[in-house]
């Protein structure tokens, strides 16, 4: 037990000093990013500070597999250096007991990461998007998912716009279905009502189909000067992409807020599958970070004595991040459908680890 403490102890400070190198480094050049983002905008550097430092959660959610695997390689050959591990054989320990600790550490890391910094990375990526939006367009613009549908705010030289969709399309334009659009004057007053039977965003304008548009004054009869319109044509300053990326962005939702979200996004008629795939790959994120400790275990538990040990290094960490390539490609596939979501989201860290041990074991007892 007082051995496990021992290497616990070890994995954590390695843990905490990459962790904080990185960091720096990461806020750093955060920064120099924003700098470059806003360079177009009167920006103080408090402000492009916050933004970096509302960015840095998710970063740093990001970066756990790769800060564990570099504390486990850091940890190993450090004890192989010092001859520890040869000592800790000779007591009668194998080396797949010294493994438990840091296991146990990185299950803990993972779980903490999921139950608390996944909230947290989750609510200052969608501040950090608010204010972003804010910085650029004065937050004239807007995006709300719901069981209702979808809720767009836009704004135009004439006032703002909220348009309403049962759901949506994306092809090479981006549709919405079922469109209910309410235009307000420049005084927030209500201007007029167009309701549509789709509408598809090209080129800086909704271009609604089968519209019919009541005026909202106070001197008319909404309905007796209602207009229909085969094609009616409205301007916009939102474009495809920035809807697409807010709809896509899953890791701006807590973990806790997915299911709810998942069901009334499926009762809006809306896909679901990469939320879906994405709250799963969450749950499984203790299980990848383990399999982080055993590779990098797998290539360092040997005596510096043997040589190779930058080799080993190395091929640990390529080893590491072919295994989170092939998480996020399973990922990609997954919310295309071409997956089953728990194979996508479970199988690869489940195979890592099977390979580290097989490694592992075949090193220990050839």
């Amino acid at each position: 037990m007082i051995l496990d403490r021992y290497f616990a102890r070890r994995f954590l400070q390695s843990f905490v000093v990459i962790g904080g190198i990185f960091l720096t480094l990461m806020i750093l050049i955060d920064l120099i990013e924003q700098l470059r983002r806003f360079d177009d905008y009167d920006l103080s550097v408090g402000q492009l500070l916050g933004l970096t430092l509302l960015n840095t959660p998710a970063a740093i959610s990001e970066m756990l597999p790769l800060l564990v695997i570099l504390s486990t390689i850091a940890l190993f050959v450090g004890l192989a250096r010092t001859s520890e591990l040869v000592v800790t054989r000779a007591t009668g320990r194998s080396g797949l007991r010294a493994l438990v600790a840091p296991v146990t550490l990185a299950l803990m890391i993972g779980i903490l990461a999921v139950a608390f910094l996944n909230p947290i990375a989750a609510a200052t990526s969608e501040e950090f998007e608010r204010l972003s939006d804010a910085y650029r367009d004065d937050g004239s613009s807007a995006l709300s998912i719901s069981r209702e549908g979808l809720w767009l705010r836009q704004s135009s030289d004439n006032g703002q716009s909220v348009i309403h969709a049962r759901g949506t399309s994306n092809g090479d334009t981006l549709g919405l279905d079922d469109v209910t659009i309410i235009t307000f004057s420049g005084d927030g007053k209500p201007n007029q009502q167009i309701v549509a039977e789709r509408a598809e965003l090209t080129n800086g304008t909704w271009v609604l189909t089968d519209a019919k548009l009541w005026p909202l004054r106070d001197d008319l009869n909404p309905e007796t000067n209602a207009v229909s319109h085969d094609r009616l044509e409205l301007p916009t300053s939102l474009t495809r992409e920035r809807i697409l990326d807010t709809l896509g962005k899953q890791d701006s939702v807590s973990v806790y807020d997915l299911p709810t979200l998942i069901r009334d996004l499926g009762e809006a008629g809306f896909s679901t599958k990469q939320y879906e795939v994405w709250l799963q790959v969450q749950l499984a994120r203790p299980l990848f970070l383990v399999a982080m400790v055993l590779i990098g275990a797998a290539f360092t538990m040997r005596h510096v004595r043997f040589g190779g040990t930058g080799v080993s290094v190395l091929t640990a960490v390529l080893l590491g991040f072919a295994i989170y390539f092939v998480r996020n490609f399973a990922q990609i596939l997954g919310e295309n459908g071409q997956l089953p979501i728990y194979v996508a989201a479970w199988a690869p860290p489940f195979a890592a680890i099977l390979l580290s041990l097989g490694l592992l074991l075949h090193a220990e007892d050839g």
